[in-house]
């Protein structure tokens, strides 16, 4: 199933570098904030949607999920962010089906408030698209 959405502006973006085919500027842009975090010493590392979760008891409908990015603490730990500018019912489901079959696996909802605040903070230190 495929979504319209005329303002995502999906695409292939140049990361420090690094190529990288985004649904989304948003993507593009926590991608680059993600690298200034590295930076600054308050992560390790970051990778994008490099985990396929798998609902296996479920037989129809959303039957997997892969969250946007993942990030390595500073202590070795890791979590999981997903960028959602907009929460439609698919993407909801995905979530709670997470909660349900994987409930140790920690998920940061990066919604359009959140974003919007990162990008009045740091979006013109870190140069965002």
């Amino acid at each position: 199933m495929s979504f319209n959405y005329p303002n995502v502006q999906r695409g292939i973006y140049n990361i420090n570098g690094k190529l990288f085919n985004f649904r989304s500027k948003w993507e593009a842009n926590y991608a680059i904030y993600l690298d200034f975090l590295i930076k600054q010493k308050q992560i390790i590392r970051w990778e994008f949607e490099p985990d396929k979760f798998v609902f296996n008891k479920i037989q129809f409908g959303t039957r997997s999920y892969r969250p946007d990015f993942k990030i390595w603490n500073n202590d070795g730990s890791f979590l999981y962010h997903e960028i959602k500018g907009y929460m439609d019912s698919r993407s909801k489901t995905k979530l709670k089906r997470m909660a349900k079959y994987y409930p140790k696996v920690k998920i940061v909802l990066i919604g359009s408030s959140e974003y919007r605040n990162l990008c009045k903070k740091v979006g013109k230190l870190c140069k965002f698209i």
